[in-house]
């Protein structure tokens, strides 16, 4: 028996995918960083530009990479593209690896170059810690997709990407909270910490809603 819709009759809303609103949100804080904490990119009165000059050669290749990372890392948990398009889906995964084993030891030089500059050595400590569980992450997610295991390949690059969000998180909150260095640092701990569990609390719903929806179906 087939049920045939009114022509022209509403169709019924349905709620947009949890997935959908995750990477909207993820969107916004992009748009909050660059509009706030990276605003000097297009400021060249910006007294930003004194505080880099000793070390902008090598900050601005990190920052490239680094961002196409944080632009490309959505994009693998596509599950249309990864379906249609595998060939790039495999070039945007791959992208996206440079962009972590690039960026990650060259954020962490940084830290350390500033640290040489007067900054904290705890920060030299947290850039690195940052830099080794990211390229962790990801280098065990190469690991199992190389090994064509494709579910244990997905979870470390959530893990990874969930890491790699650090950067943005820690922006946002020093930014709208106007956070002194050391409670900045206080953040950059917290969220380091809470990357991986908070990466495995999105694949255990993730994985309710689909057993749910399967449900359903059946």
């Amino acid at each position: 028996m087939t049920i045939e819709l009114t022509p022209g009759a509403p169709r019924q809303w349905r709620a947009p995918r949890a997935k959908t609103l995750l990477f909207a949100g993820i969107s916004l804080l992009y748009v909050y960083v660059m509009l706030t904490a990276e605003s000097f990119l297009w400021d060249k009165t910006s007294p930003e530009w004194t505080h880099i000059e000793p070390f902008k050669t090598i900050l601005l290749p990190h920052g490239l990479v680094a961002a196409l990372a944080l632009l490309l890392g959505p994009f693998q948990f596509s599950e249309r593209l990864r379906r249609k398009y595998i060939m790039v889906h495999k070039t945007l995964g791959y992208l996206y690896i440079t962009g972590c084993f690039v960026g990650a030891p060259m954020g962490a030089y940084i830290q350390w170059f500033q640290e040489r500059l007067g900054g904290p050595r705890s920060f030299t400590i947290a850039g690195i810690v940052d830099a080794v569980i990211w390229i962790l992450a990801t280098a065990i997610a190469l690991y199992f997709v190389r090994q064509g295991k494709i579910q244990q390949h997905r979870q470390w690059m959530i893990r990874s990407f969930a890491v790699a969000l650090v950067f943005l998180e820690v922006r946002a909150i020093a930014i709208f909270f106007n956070l002194p260095p050391q409670q900045i640092e206080t953040v950059v701990w917290c969220g380091l910490v809470a990357a991986y569990p908070i990466a495995d609390l999105v694949m255990q719903a993730d994985e309710s809603l689909r057993r749910r929806a399967r449900r359903a179906m059946a």
